[in-house]
């Protein structure tokens, strides 16, 4: 599930600090529209022109290309292909900025880029009115402020570290005068939407005020996540119990890593995939209800498709983007139901780990679940009591899949990672 969280606030309120923070946290895409207009009143100021003076701001946008780009899991700003990321954030540079906002030609000219990064990306967008205008559909609005006295100090001790020789008094005095031209400008003011949470950050620590954003995210990621009636779920634990037992007297099945079983609904359980019953041995220990994606070949097989369908199976195909099957896979966790999935898509013939599709990273990705690994691993050829080992290993979170983006090579790196994690079970197993 993509998420999109717009946090809005006067200038100095700690708006991009606490964004960075969260987005880090999250593996979210942190947005910063601030410095999207810091690099318009940058080349502005460079041009000479009067920041202030439409008619000379508005020609000067064509010749103007702003980008964000990552570099080393940090946001630098691009300016005609200069790394501008340290000279837009001096004073000069914020007032020409707080200028330039004013513009609507400016607003017009950064609002389809600031959205289409939203439309593709879990995202933390701040500004002045992301809320109100940029996002106004955003899953988490927060208007975050503080006094002026205590922004003017932050500011002030920020600048003085980078070695600027700058004096308190000033800096209050031009806080005091951008909160009055933001809130006052024709176009798009600096206020609180209707629909914000307002977080005054006066005397709170960074790691508070991330807390408290992040448990707002949680709160949308999961509120239309369902939970499953206690009368299914006790008709689950009875057939897993009887379907157990045949399992356990022809085959020497040994579990591991008990404590990192999943004991709720809505993540992802993801194996390597040796045999048919691989799915059995995984639903023998977890006790919340699964999903099962299965090829859509088996489910033409009368009995046995009737069978998957009974234990919430439903169909995929693997020579194509079955953006169905996906779907249905979402819809499946939002119920409160797991997803048992395999992430190479078919079975390993030589038992050999192999590499992940992108559905796996791309379906956690749109729920924002953690993906519970699971290894599974015994001798090729199986007799009566062999062994079996199924280790569970510890679940990986958003954060930690690091997907930026469903671009093939965010999904891509995602599923590597959860494979990795998954052939160090089977390694571990023997």
């Amino acid at each position: 599930m993509i998420i999109n969280c717009a946090i809005d606030g006067p200038s100095g309120a700690g708006k991009s600090t606490i964004a960075k923070a969260v987005a880090k946290r999250l593996g979210y895409v942190y947005v910063d529209t601030g410095a999207m207009y810091r690099a318009i009143g940058l080349y502005a100021v460079r041009a000479g022109a009067d920041t202030k003076n439409r008619d000379l701001i508005v020609p000067l946008l064509a010749s103007i290309s702003v980008e964000l780009k990552y570099v080393e899991g940090s946001q630098r700003v691009i300016l005609n292909g200069e790394d501008v990321s340290e000279d837009i954030r001096t004073p000069e540079i914020s007032m020409a900025a707080s200028d330039v906002s004013a513009i609507p030609e400016v607003r017009s000219f950064l609002l389809e880029l600031q959205r289409s990064i939203a439309r593709k990306n879990s995202i933390i967008m701040d500004g002045r009115d992301i809320g109100t205008v940029i996002l106004p559909n955003a899953d988490v609005k927060v208007f975050m402020t503080a006094s002026a006295e205590e922004r003017a100090d932050r500011r002030f001790k920020e600048l003085r570290e980078k070695g600027q020789d700058v004096k308190y008094e000033d800096i209050l005095r031009d806080i005091n005068q951008r909160d009055y031209n933001d809130t006052h400008r024709a176009v798009s003011p600096l206020k609180k939407a209707d629909d914000a949470v307002e977080i005054d950050t006066t005397g709170m620590s960074i790691d508070e005020v991330a807390d408290r954003i992040e448990e707002l995210i949680d709160q949308a990621n999961r509120r239309d996540f369902k939970t499953i009636p206690a009368w299914r779920r006790w008709t689950y634990a009875i057939l897993r119990f009887i379907i157990g037992i045949p399992f356990h007297l022809i085959f020497n099945i040994k579990y591991e890593g008990i404590e990192n079983v999943p004991d709720r609904g809505s993540v992802i359980i993801a194996g390597n995939h040796q045999a048919w019953f691989d799915p059995i041995l995984i639903a023998m220990k977890v006790k919340y209800i699964s999903s099962y994606m299965a090829k859509a070949e088996l489910f033409r097989i009368p009995v046995l498709g009737l069978a998957i369908k009974i234990v919430h199976g439903f169909p995929t195909r693997r020579s194509s983007n079955d953006v169905s099957s996906l779907t249905r896979a979402e819809e499946f966790i939002r119920k409160g139901y797991n997803l048992t999935i395999f992430p190479e898509g078919t079975r390993s013939k030589d038992g050999k780990i192999g590499r992940a599709k992108s559905g796996v990273a791309l379906i956690a990705s749109r729920c924002g679940v953690p993906v519970y690994p699971v290894g599974i691993s015994f001798k090729r050829h199986l007799h009566f009591r062999s062994k079996i080992t199924v280790r569970f290993g510890k679940p990986l979170s958003p954060e930690e899949l690091k997907i930026m983006s469903t671009s093939k090579t965010d999904l891509r790196a995602a599923g590597e990672r959860i494979m990795t994690r998954i052939g160090e079970l089977v390694k571990d197993n023997g």
